[in-house]
């Protein structure tokens, strides 16, 4: 993954998701995933976007079947944001970046 998008693995979910202290949009997809790799140049100029504001990330469920599993993840793209390790918004499917980018916003993180 490229410049900002931070990659998020069941090993590190808990430090870099639920501690962390801005917040957190995760990115649930598989490289199979045709709608997955739709969004993906969304996930990317959000995490050029809100870069130093906020992690934004992707977690690969073929290799990190834990997580999605316990969250109830049942269909991918879903996009999950987090804030003080609390999940406030769900995503599932390709959604407009504006739709991503105005939930970012409503936790008080602004745009560069």
């Amino acid at each position: 993954m490229a410049g900002p998008v931070v990659e998020f693995t069941d090993a590190n979910f808990k430090s870099e998701v639920l501690d962390s202290t801005v917040p957190v949009v995760v990115d649930f997809w598989a490289p199979w995933c045709g709608p997955c790799r739709m969004l993906a140049p969304t996930i990317e100029k959000l995490a050029t976007q809100f870069q130093g504001k906020a992690k934004i990330g992707k977690m690969d469920t073929d290799q990190n079947p834990e997580t999605p599993g316990s969250l109830r993840i049942s269909s991918i793209p879903t996009v999950i944001l987090y804030h003080h390790g609390k999940e406030v918004e769900r995503f599932v499917g390709v959604n407009p970046e504006a739709k991503y980018r105005d939930a970012i916003t409503k936790l008080g993180v602004s745009v560069e």
